[in-house]
Order: C-alpha cells, then sequence, then structure tokens
C-alpha cells in the first residue's frame, strides 16, 4: 500500500503539551505516512508544535466541537483525494503501532468503517467509572439500532474508506460524533468491523468527558441518535409514497 493514499487524521484541542509527542511517535512508527493535525480553535500553540514536530495542519477559525473539527479533516483528505483515513485522539492514548492493523482490516474486510477497540483480548486500559458506565449504555442502546454488538462504541480511533469519506466529507455529527456516526452507517448499509487496539493515558492533562459531564454526554447522544433514526425513516417514507405515486 502507497503510503500517500493514506492519511493519518489527528483532531486536536488545546493539546499543546501532548501533541507534538503524538505526531512524532506517528511519523517514527510510519516514515513517510502524512500526518494532518485538525486544530480545532485551540487556544494554545497546538498548531505550531504539531508543525514543528512535522505534522501538517488545518486551522479552524473557531471551535467547532470534535464533529466539526473530524470533518475538517475529512473533507480535506476526500478533496486531496486520499482513499483512507485512520484518525487517532491527539492526547497519546492510541498507539501509531495499531494504525496498519486498522488499515489491513479496512483493505480485507471491504467495510466501510473500522474501530479500534480497546475491550477486544484486553487491549487497552480500563475506562474511568463514569465512563465505563457510558459505555456500557451505549453498547445496549446501540444493539437494537445497529443490529449488532460493538464493544467500543466511543472510540476515537477510526478508519475510513473512501466511500465513507466521502460520505462523511458532506455530513457528519457535530458534537458527540463516534455513536452518530454508526448510526448513520447503518442506516446507509455500509458496514464496519472492530480490531484491537491498545489504549494508553493520557501523556498530560485531563479529559474533557469529566464524571459530572457523563449524563449530559449521554442525553446529547440518545438525542442525537434519536434525530438520525427519524430523519432516515422520513426521507424513506417519502421515497415510497414518491415510488407509489409514479
Amino acid at each position: 500500500m502507497n503510503p500517500g493514499s493514506v492519511l493519518v487524521l489527528i483532531p486536536a484541542f488545546n493539546e499543546e503539551r501532548n501533541i507534538g509527542s503524538v505526531v512524532r511517535e506517528v511519523i517514527e512508527t510510519l516514515p513517510g505516512w502524512p500526518v494532518l493535525v485538525a486544530d480545532d480553535g485551540s487556544e494554545d500553540g497546538t498548531a505550531a508544535v504539531a508543525r514543528q514536530a512535522g505534522a501538517g495542519v488545518i486551522s479552524l477559525p473557531v471551535h467547532l466541537g470534535l464533529g466539526g473539527c473530524v470533518q475538517a479533516g475529512y473533507k480535506l483528505a476526500f478533496e486531496l483525494g486520499y482513499e483512507f483515513v485512520i484518525r487517532i485522539d491527539g492526547d497519546g492514548q492510541h498507539d501509531p503501532r495499531d494504525i496498519p492493523d486498522v488499515l489491513h482490516a479496512l483493505k480485507t474486510s471491504q467495510c466501510e468503517m473500522i474501530i479500534g477497540s480497546r475491550f477486544i483480548a484486553g487491549a487497552g486500559t480500563r475506562p474511568t467509572v463514569a465512563r465505563g458506565i457510558g459505555i456500557r449504555f451505549f453498547r445496549l442502546m446501540l444493539r437494537p439500532i445497529l443490529g449488532r454488538a460493538v464493544t467500543d462504541p466511543t472510540s476515537g480511533f477510526v478508519g475510513v474508506n473512501h466511500k465513507a469519506l466521502q460520505l462523511f466529507s458532506k455530513s457528519f455529527p457535530l458534537e458527540y460524533p463516534e455513536i452518530e456516526a454508526l448510526v448513520v452507517l447503518q442506516r446507509r448499509a455500509f458496514r464496519f468491523e472492530e480490531v484491537p487496539c491498545r489504549m494508553r493515558r493520557r501523556i498530560s492533562g485531563r479529559s474533557t468527558i469529566r464524571s459530572w459531564k457523563v449524563l449530559k454526554y449521554m442525553v446529547h447522544v440518545l438525542l442525537g441518535v434519536f434525530v438520525n433514526v427519524l430523519r432516515f425513516d422520513g426521507k424513506r417514507r417519502w421515497f415510497r409514497r414518491k415510488e407509489e405515486r409514479s
């Protein structure tokens, strides 16, 4: 596989203390692979540190949130003609040595999305109690919608092929994208699989999703999923009525 057809995308917001190490580790692990940091309107030196470390950088003029940041990266990748995009977090929790496994699964499984799961084969560190509760809740919520189990629905280690990239470059969930993106894929009859990935602790700093935000996170995601399901079902009924009239 020509590394020029694969882009490593790293969304980041105020990750000045982490992003340099993350970029350098990717470049050292995967020499010649292009790396793009999508800086989500950071208020610190995230963009400058990323450039110094050797990454390309797209800087958003305002803070859009994770979904808007990721979509900006997807849109640029699609316009530049990349076939695959592998996304990892900018805090150092994901091991770049797992990126080739995600790419291999994308190529051989014919799936549109591959998710790196910390829960397969005990590959990663255990989440906090609050985050663990949220993950179990979303597993139960998603199973009847997707028609199958997903072990790590909030994973930020995600690979997409050109077909999914085209879709996500035009429309992507904005605030809490990982779970809603799975619903969007399912409604489009796109496929996904999970592969093991190592999950480490942040290099420094704290996650933006803390214990007191978990309930808010769950409510927002539920609303987003509900809207996506209603929107798709409404479009499907409209097309059926149109076909019946014709």
